[in-house]
């Protein structure tokens, strides 16, 4: 790991005036030591943002950079830094894991701001956005007293897009073996003007190695299935829907109903979907906002994965096991005072291992503008739990109950979800 810039979030400290001055004017103090260190790596191109004028020319000239040139990775001394540790413990002695996924998208944002610079400091930097994270999965479980390490690059890059390859490593040791990795991710950021807001260009990656130049090809066959998928979404909305799909449609609602009109009559172990759902409400703080002004990408995965988790608690009436969170598109950005309210629903779920029940969990987060009498939805996101097996009694079953639809809407929902679950990707993680 000689070519990384290894940041030790712990080990950063503020000495001189001049230092603290300028971190005083940072966006988004997380209170994490972690999120405190990426900040700092992006101090110079924070203080260029706000030196530069919107009327200072764009950059020119791109430039050629290699994913090694911006690879970066944070080390969390959990075995020795007890304040750390404290920092990410949950309730079970464990990591918070949607902690985690906020530092993940911290850390892909500097990566990619690294990526953008260039030498000319007469330039105005890029607005970068977090267009969309790919899918999520744990491969193995966490611990809190072993230390742990997130590091990224540059794995591809398009015309005004770029895909960071984020990994969180478990245990550290010099020779990473393909099991330390406990999770991988791909967030996909775009570059726009600061002035105009189009879509901008970003500089060129070169990949070097073997499996630097498989990552951008994996990169570019995600990208062109991203638009397959996009184009086949627009043509469904306009096609008529299938017979074998009215009649799943009709026999969901049909279920639903009895639970609803004859409660007494029906199947014990089904419950209404609506009879699941939970919801919270914050206002967004000057405190979570990104180098650009907006709320942090990670700030809102981090509050969408905490009511998922509390919904499928619930529901479950045990502690859940996170195991993934779907492709996330963030569609609208979510401004500082903005109102967002998160409302959470279990979706449906999967009984046919009993060992290891599914649980689904829908969490939308909407933007609320009560000046405006405006609501729009910033993002969808989509958790799958379990049961921690750590706690099941021997020979016990779960009883995870069926969840039934109560209206068309929510049966197409439903249904909608169900299938993009078990479709066969096309594309590798």
């Amino acid at each position: 790991m000689a070519d990384e810039n290894v940041l030790k979030g712990k080990d950063f400290v503020i000495n001189s005036p001049s230092q603290q001055d300028r971190f005083n004017l940072w966006p988004g103090k997380y209170h994490s030591p972690v999120t405190t260190a990426l900040w700092h790596a992006r101090s110079s191109i924070v203080e260029r943002a706000r030196n530069i004028s919107v009327d200072s020319p764009a950059q020119s000239t791109l430039q050629s950079k290699t994913p090694a040139g911006n690879r970066t990775s944070v080390l969390y001394n959990f075995s020795s830094d007890n304040e750390l540790r404290e920092e990410y413990r949950n309730p079970w002695n464990s990591i918070r894991i949607g902690k985690l996924l906020e530092d993940l998208d911290a850390l892909a944002g500097t990566i990619a701001v690294k990526h953008c610079s260039d030498s000319d400091h007469t330039t105005r930097p890029l607005l970068l956005v977090t267009a969309s994270v790919d899918k999520i999965s744990m491969k193995k479980r966490l611990r809190i007293d072993v230390d742990l390490q997130l590091a990224g690059a540059v794995a591809w890059v398009g015309r005004s897009s770029m895909e960071i390859r984020m990994e969180v490593i478990q245990p550290v040791r010099e020779v990473m073996e393909e099991d330390d990795k406990a999770l991988i991710a791909n967030f996909t950021f775009v570059a726009r003007d600061w002035k105009t807001h189009k879509a901008a260009l970003v500089n060129h990656l070169v990949p070097q190695t073997e499996e630097e130049k498989q990552l951008f090809a994996m990169g570019s066959a995600r990208d062109a299935h991203r638009k397959k998928l996009r184009l086949e979404h627009q043509e469904a909305s306009t096609s008529p829907f299938t017979k074998q799909y009215n009649d799943r449609l009709a026999q969901l609602l049909r279920e639903g109903r009895v639970l609803c009109e004859m409660p007494a009559l029906a199947d014990r172990n089904s419950i209404l979907m609506r009879d699941t759902r939970l919801e919270n409400a914050i206002i967004c703080q000057p405190q979570q906002r990104n180098m650009h002004g907006r709320i942090f990408g990670g700030f809102l995965m981090r509050r969408a994965f905490e009511i998922a988790f509390s919904t499928a608690y619930v529901f479950g009436g045990i502690r859940p096991l996170f195991l993934e969170v779907d492709h996330v598109d963030f569609r609208r950005p979510v401004d500082v005072g903005d109102f967002l309210r998160l409302k959470s629903c279990v979706l449906y779920t999967e009984t046919e291992n009993l060992e290891q029940p599914r649980i689904h969990v829908e969490v939308i987060a909407h933007v609320t503008q009560p000046e405006l009498k405006s609501s729009e939805v910033s993002n969808t996101f989509y958790f799958t739990f379990s049961l921690d097996p750590e706690i099941k009694a021997p020979g016990v079953d779960w009883n995870v109950r069926r969840v039934l639809p109560a209206t068309e809407e929510e049966a197409r929902t439903y249904l909608a979800r169900y299938e993009a679950d078990h479709i066969v990707h096309e594309v590798s993680v």
